[in-house]
Parts: structure tokens; C-alpha cells; sequence
């Protein structure tokens, strides 16, 4: 996973975050500001995932973005 790409981009991958990852709501979007670890958490809390699917959730992501 890029981790810069996350933080350098962060204004403008929120609203593609929010269309990817709709159960997230935009309260738990704005608590990860960029950081990894923090939107990992959320992702796997809202969609029951493990944190290797997660993490593979989030590179796809940021590998189309």
C-alpha cells in the first residue's frame, strides 16, 4: 500500500472513499485524515473483514486512483 499516496491526496480521494466504501460514513472518513491504520480499522469494523482483505480492499483503491 502507498501510504503517501493516501496522505498526499487525502482532499481529493474523500469523496471517491465515500462512493467506494459507502458504509463508511463521512464522521469516520474525516477521523482517518489520511491516516492508513485508522481507515483500515474502519473498513474492517463496517464490513466485517480481516485486516489482510482490508488492506486489499484499500490497494485496489488506491491502485485505480
Amino acid at each position: 500500500m502507498n501510504l503517501d499516496q493516501l496522505k498526499g491526496n487525502w482532499k481529493q480521494l474523500k469523496g471517491d472513499l465515500k462512493s467506494e466504501f459507502g458504509k463508511l460514513t463521512d464522521d469516520e472518513i474525516m477521523q482517518a485524515e489520511g491516516e492508513a491504520t485508522v481507515l483500515l480499522g474502519k473498513i474492517q469494523e463496517k464490513y466485517g473483514v480481516t485486516k489482510e482483505q482490508a488492506e486489499e480492499k484499500l490497494d485496489d483503491f488506491l491502485a485505480r486512483h
